[in-house]
């Protein structure tokens, strides 16, 4: 029980400590507050006497103003003069830009028609590539056949040197069995 009442005690000392804690902040936060509300009102005082430069210096600005504008008038008939020069600039750009945009169009037309050139050109391109895969394809079988021939020729041309030499040999042996034959 007296543990009870001890943790009690401890959780009432903290709690107090946190109380304490927080009325610190809360001091704190008062006496920054306190002195923001003075710098405030120096700050509105200032505000005001800087108001009542600011209105004499608009006296001022105003009267300036005034006499600017007069100028600013002149200015300004000297301004509508250079827009009614650039209005006829303006009429005049406009119809070379008319021509240029007929120009434009031309060439497009032209190049639509190149393009569609390249396109059966393209095509025409396409379909000699493949007649010429077949020439080739036709080509490397002659060229076998070509091999072919050549090594039969050859195997013949032996054949035919084998038959000379035969040919010779029984030419001599018929020689020699007549030479025999007479004696």
């Amino acid at each position: 029980r007296l543990t009870g009442q001890q943790q009690e005690i401890n959780n009432l000392i903290q709690r107090k400590i946190a109380v304490d804690e927080e009325n610190a902040c809360l001091k704190n936060e008062f006496s920054n507050l306190n002195q923001k509300f003075k710098d405030k009102s120096q700050e509105l005082k200032d505000t005001e006497e800087c108001a009542e430069k600011k209105e004499e210096q608009n006296r001022l600005v105003i009267k300036n103003l005034e006499e600017e504008n007069k100028g600013l008038n002149t200015c300004c008939a000297d301004l509508l003069n250079d827009l009614e020069k650039l209005r006829k600039q303006e009429t005049q750009w406009k119809t070379e830009k008319s021509g240029n945009d007929a120009r434009i169009k031309n060439l497009e037309t032209d190049l639509a028609e190149a393009r569609e050139q390249m396109k059966e050109l393209r095509s025409i391109c396409s379909n000699l590539s493949t007649q010429v895969a077949v020439k080739q394809e036709e080509l490397s079988q002659k060229d076998c056949n070509v091999i072919r021939a050549k090594k039969e020729l050859q195997e013949l041309q032996n054949l035919y040197r084998q038959n000379i030499e035969h040919a010779a040999q029984q030419a001599e042996l018929i020689k020699q069995l007549q030479a025999l034959n007479t004696d």
